[in-house]
């Protein structure tokens, strides 16, 4: 790869990426634009500003955005249409950050005239794949550079010792062996590495951020009423709220009553197997309602057949292929099954558990005249069910038939 002249560096402003920035001026001598998103990570994003113009950036190739809105509406919803879990559990917290940035850097690339990306995701991990499948499904002639994979700065010290050469500061607890590595955004924290690598030890309770213990959270449940419109939550209580906004408040609700948290062996795509501990409070009341809502809403051959198409459309979020043609298939059929997928859901948070307590929908397909043990003034014609059973056991009858010949 020749290289290159200019370089959209996906920045944090913290050491790692700020790292990154100045080995791409050392090693390349290019230009550098810094793209730092706030995805709802809960940082205090204009450091990252003043770091970058101290790193000598000019400012106006620092790009400090809010897409938290952009991210729940159009890539967490349409996920959550699908009730899409990574291996039957994970809500894919960090998977579907990863298309948005990838997005925005190939926007940025495109309006400032560069002709690369960057990224700080290590080798051995599965962020790599999801950014630069990203951004090679979005402009197939971008160059991408992971300075993890080129450089050799392969351990801490030799990290630490670029940082003071180069005069980037070294906050003073950077200096010391952080106890995990962790990822944030509105929808999940990620927490990985160092204590967490012995899946056999329990992680330690301050690795939880976003939650209470679900022992210390309150002694009486709280109940809450979620409105869908079209598989999308659009109110919590009555009240009208876009979508990051509601998923901020799901959050206080789940972290208050410690729900979310799950401790996960995952396969990787890379090969290996990691572990993590991650925390979706908001997002797994999500699950609960939207299910809920469905379960009166649509009808069982969809369900059924939905419910068999969300591992493979969670796996294509979890490796990388957001912007592939078999997702946005898949996405089509998930969005068609959710058009009367509309109603309200009434929750009940409790010591860590969200349950769906009452529903209730004007497009439902529950007609209490036919399932009530009650008379039914001719909804349903009992005699019927005898005819079906039948039908349904001619071919079971023809097995055990031939079975019991053959066995003579």
């Amino acid at each position: 790869m020749s290289a290159p002249k200019k370089v959209v560096l996906a920045y944090s402003g913290g050491l790692d990426t700020s790292i990154i920035l100045k080995w791409l001026q050392t090693e390349y001598g290019c230009e550098v634009v810094t793209f730092t998103a706030d995805l709802g990570q809960g940082e205090e994003l204009e450091p990252a500003r003043q770091k970058a113009e101290l790193l000598g950036i000019k400012p106006e190739n620092i790009y400090i955005e809010d897409i938290r809105e952009e991210f729940v509406r159009d890539f967490v919803f349409p996920m959550f249409r699908a009730n899409a879990q990574y291996e039957g559990l994970y809500l894919l917290g960090t998977s579907i950050a990863r298309p948005l940035i990838s997005k925005r850097l190939i926007e940025i690339a495109k309006e400032t005239g560069a002709d690369a990306v960057a990224h700080g995701a290590t080798g051995k991990g599965n962020d790599q794949v999801r950014f630069e499948l990203a951004a090679y499904a979005l402009n197939p002639d971008i160059k991408v550079i992971a300075p993890w994979r080129e450089w050799d700065l392969s351990s801490r010290t030799k990290l630490l010792e670029f940082a003071e050469a180069h005069q980037i500061p070294i906050a003073k607890d950077k200096r010391g062996e952080a106890p995990f590595s962790v990822d944030a955004n509105l929808l999940h924290t990620s927490s990985e590495g160092k204590v967490l690598e012995d899946p056999a030890v329990q992680a330690p309770d301050y690795v939880y951020q976003r939650t209470v213990h679900p022992e210390d959270a309150p002694n009486e449940p709280e109940y809450i009423e979620i409105g869908f419109e079209k598989g999308d939550p659009v109110s919590i209580n009555g009240e009208a709220m876009s979508p990051a906004t509601l998923l901020t408040k799901l959050n206080e609700y789940g972290g208050k009553h410690g729900i979310g948290r799950l401790d996960l062996v995952e396969g990787r795509f890379v090969g290996m197997k990691s572990r993590g501990i991650y925390e979706t409070p908001g997002g797994t009341i999500l699950l609960e309602a939207h299910r809920g809502t469905e379960s009166i809403t649509m009808d069982r051959g969809a369900m059924h057949l939905k419910d068999q198409l969300m591992p493979q459309y969670a796996e294509l979020i979890y490796n990388g292929f957001w912007y592939s043609p078999e997702r946005e298939m898949l996405q089509a059929a998930i969005d068609k099954s959710q058009e009367h997928v509309t109603g309200t859901v009434r929750v009940k948070l409790y010591k860590g558990l969200a349950s769906t307590v009452g529903r209730w929908s004007d497009h439902s397909l529950y007609s209490e005249a036919h399932v009530t043990f009650e008379e039914d003034a001719g909804a349903y014609d009992q005699k019927d069910a005898a005819g079906f059973i039948q039908l349904n056991a001619l071919r079971l009858k023809l097995l055990a038939a031939r079975d019991k010949r053959l066995s003579k």
